[in-house]
């Protein structure tokens, strides 16, 4: 479980990022922070992620350790070719398994990188080293996975791919997941419950919780259900004066 109280952060100079949001995440679920551009949705995952302080008194608990994090470029060491770069974790760890290759050579064939292993990231596209990103994430076996909006330099064909294999993979692996996002369709899709923020300084404006199957393939873009919490979701940030999402810096 994720539990934040009264959670603030402001920045040198003075610039308030997140204004005293409290919220808890249960152990399991998948949790997306929907809001415009440069809202304070990435401060709160450095927050959960122990890579920003959050202001005093805010609370931060966690009880899942074992944390991954995949952030909004990749970060991929350029000397490292993709094979070396996924291996990565295993080093930290010092528990490298019998068949670590093989685990690492279907971890890419997952994101659609079988028979890139061998190459290094300077010969690879922006969103193919995304890709990689979010395959060395998902080797660690993270209990809890932290994503800030990894698929949005993707086109809309990969991005739906990785969605689909992002709620695949987190059914299979059981983790818990805060993903960060200003697309509401993504958010609908992934999401078991959905946050949505105001406007920098950060604060919960509502949120809403779907019943839909734990995995989702792409035939479930049309269903009714789907359909329909898509535009609720859209009809609410509309009413808020939220129409276009993406305008602001990132943040």
């Amino acid at each position: 479980m994720i539990r934040l109280e009264s959670l603030s952060k402001t920045f040198d100079g003075g610039l308030k990022a997140v204004n005293s949001i409290s919220l808890e995440i249960q152990r399991g679920e998948l949790v997306a922070l929907l809001g415009p551009s440069g809202c304070g949705k990435s401060t709160i995952l450095r927050i959960l992620a122990h890579l920003l302080a959050p202001d005093h008194p805010s609370m931060v608990k966690t009880t899942l350790p074992r944390t991954s994090f995949v952030f909004q470029e990749p970060t991929l060491l350029p000397w490292r070719t993709l094979e070396e770069n996924l291996h990565l974790p295993f080093e930290i760890s010092g528990q490298a398994p019998p068949d670590a290759d093989r685990q690492i050579a279907d971890a890419l064939a997952r994101v659609g990188l079988e028979g890139f292993g061998d190459r290094n990231p300077r010969e690879l596209s922006g969103g193919m080293k995304m890709r990689a990103s979010l395959a060395r994430a998902l080797l660690s076996r993270p209990e809890l996975l932290l994503l800030d909006e990894p698929f949005a330099a993707l086109d809309e064909l990969i991005r739906e791919d990785l969605d689909v294999e992002l709620r695949r993979q987190f059914a299979a692996l059981g983790m818990t997941a805060v993903f960060v996002t200003h697309s509401v369709s993504e958010a609908v899709f992934l999401a078991d419950r959905l946050i949505v923020l105001s406007r920098r300084p950060a604060r919960v404006t509502t949120e809403f919780k779907f019943e839909f199957p734990r995995e989702r393939g792409h035939e479930f873009r049309i269903s009714r259900g789907y359909l329909e919490s898509v535009e609720r979701v859209q009809s609410f940030v509309r009413s808020q004066g939220g129409a276009s999402l993406e305008e602001g810096s990132p943040g």
